[in-house]
């Protein structure tokens, strides 16, 4: 077993692996605070699931903004100011986001924290693609899940049991461990941004965003963010709806929340680098259908199962689901990107996560609090059902190209 992690270590890197653990640390300030945040505005304002719903939705049409600037700027500077300027604006909005007590002031702080906290975002994939190859990068990406999700063993745990106390500390928490990933990025981490293989004529920053619309005109990659929109729609609720309708429904507490977050940790930690390894050799396209066919199982049982050990059982079916999709979507992510618009096309692939963050939270909200809440669960599975047909689309349509092949042994 030592033999096969010195293997594993020794084929990255050291660079990637400084990323992995500056990412690590970040992770457990994000996974302290985030999955409570439903939690923390519906019980300190008084509002529904609808009114944090909205929140969590004008955050992430300020993160698209905040990302859509951040690519562009880290392809034209580079990746590693970018990152640094997210963190300490993490810490300090974060922080500040703990002490407002006026709920619309709060809609006012949220759009700022989602603008300027997603700018990082690009440069950040961007990055872990500059550094592996493509043959290497399903493998890489799944690595940083390991240790993300080890650190979702460690800050949903911690949270729940700060959320008990004050949900202040939660914010403190977070500012706290985003300076100090900020300090070990300045320290640690070098640039990685590609040099023209030929000197050119330096662009402006005007040109710079115009190189969007190369990503925009690319219709393949659309298509595959569409469908990769579908299923993080659905996979996302289990950070922000999941939690309050859990508590609301079958009033589980903070703590057991926490404890199922924790379950699917765990079964990332343990698995992820056998999966990773093993879906490598499948088309990648393939390997997305079959992800999303783990989440509708898994996020549709939600409507069906009644007890705490049958939402861990879907908690793992979602989390086979990811292992298999999380990975995948990067690696294709980064093989659709021209070298020089890595980061743009990062940023665009950025919208996977913030469209979702931002319809999804609202959309659950409207159901959870007009109709009945399992409805969600059902919808989710419907939404999960279009993806799998993208996905097996695109894998008619891509799948032949050598870029979208499997990785060779």
């Amino acid at each position: 077993m030592l033999e096969k992690l010195e293997f594993t270590f020794n084929k990255f890197p050291r660079t990637f692996w400084v990323v992995v653990g500056t990412q690590f640390i970040d992770v457990i300030g994000n996974t302290l605070l985030f999955p409570f945040f439903a939690l923390y505005v519906t019980q300190k304002f008084g509002v529904g699931m609808t009114e944090a719903g909205i929140i969590l939705g004008t955050n992430s049409f300020a993160g698209i903004i905040g990302s859509t600037i951040g690519g562009a700027l880290a392809d034209r500077y580079g990746r590693r100011g970018i990152i640094l300027f997210g963190l300490v604006v993490s810490a300090l909005s974060g922080l500040t986001l703990g002490f407002v007590n006026h709920f619309y002031l709060f809609y006012g702080l949220s759009a700022f924290v989602g603008l300027m906290g997603s700018a990082a975002q690009p440069a950040h994939q961007a990055m872990v693609a500059d550094l592996l190859p493509p043959e290497k990068r399903a493998e890489g990406f799944g690595i940083l899940r390991v240790v993300a999700n080890f650190a979702w063993i460690i800050g949903p745990t911690i949270g729940g049991f700060l959320a008990s106390y004050n949900f202040l500390y939660l914010f403190l928490s977070d500012a706290v461990i985003s300076t100090i990933t900020a300090l070990l990025v300045f320290r640690l981490l070098p640039e990685t941004k590609p040099q023209p293989k030929e000197k050119t004529e330096s662009e402006s920053l005007g040109q710079t965003m115009l190189g969007y619309l190369q990503a925009l005109a690319d219709r393949p990659f659309l298509a595959f963010v569409f469908a990769s929109i579908l299923m993080i729609l659905v996979y996302q609720q289990m950070y922000s709806s999941l939690s309050v309708f859990l508590r609301d429904v079958h009033h589980i507490t903070p703590r057991f929340y926490g404890l199922i977050m924790s379950t699917s940790a765990i079964t990332v930690v343990i698995f992820q680098f056998f999966v990773s390894y093993f879906i490598k050799r499948y088309p990648p396209f393939l390997m997305m259908a079959t992800a999303t066919f783990f989440y509708m199982i898994g996020f549709t049982m939600y409507g069906f199962v009644t007890t705490v050990p049958l939402f861990i059982v879907a908690m793992i079916i979602i989390t086979i689901g990811e292992m298999v999709g999380m990975p995948t979507s990067n690696a294709l992510a980064a093989a659709f990107a021209p070298e020089d618009k890595r980061a743009r096309y990062m940023a665009i692939f950025g919208l996977t996560w913030a469209v979702p963050s931002m319809l999804g939270p609202l959309a659950a909200g409207l159901v959870m609090d007009n109709y009945n809440p399992n409805y969600v669960w059902y919808i989710g599975g419907i939404l999960c059902v279009v993806a799998i047909m993208a996905f097996l689309s695109l894998h008619r349509q891509l799948g032949s190209r050598e870029k979208f092949q499997p990785a060779k042994e």
